[in-house]
């Protein structure tokens, strides 16, 4: 079957009552338009109901165009000058449609919706130059951060935190790069120079830092190495090594820090010198304490023993029990562990402190010089008493009570005395 176009012939106006399309004999196909009968095409080897069909069909399809250009609209989420665009396009393909059918009322249409999104896009306009200077002071305020980063001293940036911080500006600039609007050519160009430099910047302080920092720790582990193979060294001095090891350990403490890893490792090797070291003090003190064991008891003995120094009433036999104690207890010798050693060492102190107490206050007693001053003090009293008893006594003849309560507080006062004189 063929369908040929033809150009387009415009007769007289026809009624608005006609059929939008009429067939001729010869298959000739023509739509009704406001002017006139405009020629579409000729379908010849068919009928005049296919030829309108065929036409007719023509017609649907652009009806179906500017129906889902309007729903589009309709739903939003195409921008309206790409709405526009695809209207400009339908609108061409109406202009001389070869379609049987309301061209008219489709045109309309287009154009109506046109009118629409010119306004609409005018709006998008203004809102897509916002976004784009949103955008920038965005994009700008990254560029900021990136440069505030690189202008720290690098002496005082924790490098680790920085670099995570660069990384995650980096990430915020590709996501608006790729999820938000296009920048103007020479601003982005600008803005992504400045925050190139300034990530390169901090990239190279924070190679010159480790770099630094792994010189230091060089340094460091030479020192700590020395330290370790000193401290190995010192394995055949057994005990003997620990007070060098421990001018070791203070050296270690200054030595500064050489990195995790190697710090650990020399540590422990360090660590190991020393242990072996305590660990001989250690097997000493458990052989020592092994052997002491007998001494506890002995000593432990002569502390029952001792408990007579505190029963004896005579201070000289006291003192000889006690000496023949001390004696033995000398012999015996050191006991392990020394806190073992202390307790014991105080119980036998206590015994001995009790019985130089009770040594002095005898002596104190018996000093000859101290009786001397004590029998001059009870005849004084005994004086004192004998006038203080004459004048109670005549106080209470003149009946002066005032004199006799002075006279009986003061005697009161000498008798206490002299009674703790022994007197």
């Amino acid at each position: 079957m063929a369908v040929e176009v033809v150009d387009v012939v415009v007769e007289a106006a026809p009624s608005a009552d006609e059929p939008w399309g009429r067939v001729d004999e010869d298959g000739t196909v023509s739509v009704r338009e406001a002017d006139g009968w405009r020629v579409v095409g000729q379908y010849p080897d068919g009928s005049a109901e296919e030829a309108l069909a065929y036409f007719e069909r023509k017609y649907t399809d652009l009806a179906s165009e500017v129906t889902l250009l309007e729903v589009r609209h309709r739903r939003g989420g195409a921008s309206a000058s790409d709405l526009r665009s695809t209207a400009r396009t339908i609108n061409g393909k109406l202009d001389g449609a070869a379609a049987v059918g309301d061209l008219a009322s489709l045109v309309a249409r287009v154009a109506a919706l046109t009118e629409t999104l010119a306004a609409e896009s005018a709006t998008e306009a203004v809102a897509a130059r916002e976004a784009v200077d949103d955008a920038v002071k965005a994009r700008t305020e990254l560029v900021e951060k990136a440069e505030a980063l690189a202008a720290r001293d690098p002496r005082t940036v924790q490098w680790k935190q920085a670099t995570a911080d660069l990384n995650s500006l980096f990430d915020q600039w590709q996501s608006q790069q790729q999820n938000g609007p296009r920048l103007p050519k020479s601003t982005a160009q600008q803005l992504w120079k400045r925050f190139r430099d300034a990530r390169a910047t901090v990239d190279k302080h924070r190679r010159a830092f480790y770099a630094e920092l792994d010189e230091a720790h060089k340094g460091v582990r030479d020192r700590k190495t020395r330290l370790v193979e000193k401290a190995e060294a010192l394995a055949p001095k057994g005990e003997d090594g620990i007070a060098a090891y421990r001018e070791l350990l203070d050296q270690w403490k200054t030595a500064g820090r050489a990195g995790k890893k190697v710090d650990d490792a020399l540590w422990a090797r360090f660590k190991a010198a020393g242990d072996a070291l305590y660990g001989a003090r250690i097997e000493r003190e458990a052989a020592d304490a092994e052997a002491s064991r007998e001494k506890i008891d002995l000593k432990r003995a002569l502390l029952e023993e001792a408990k007579a120094v505190g029963d004896e009433r005579d201070i000289a036999k006291a003192r000889s029990i006690l000496t023949g104690i001390q004696r033995r207890w000398d012999e015996i010798g050191r006991i392990f562990p020394r806190d073992t050693e202390r307790s014991l060492d105080d119980e036998l102190r206590r015994v001995e402190n009790a019985l130089r107490t009770r040594e002095d206050a005898d002596w104190k007693r018996n000093d000859p010089e101290q009786k001397a001053r004590a029998n001059d003090m009870t005849r004084q009293l005994t004086d004192a008493i004998q006038k203080l008893e004459d004048e109670l006594e005549a106080a209470k003849k003149s009946g002066d009570k005032k004199a006799i309560a002075n006279a009986t507080d003061a005697l009161e006062a000498r008798r206490t005395w002299l009674k703790a004189l022994g007197g």
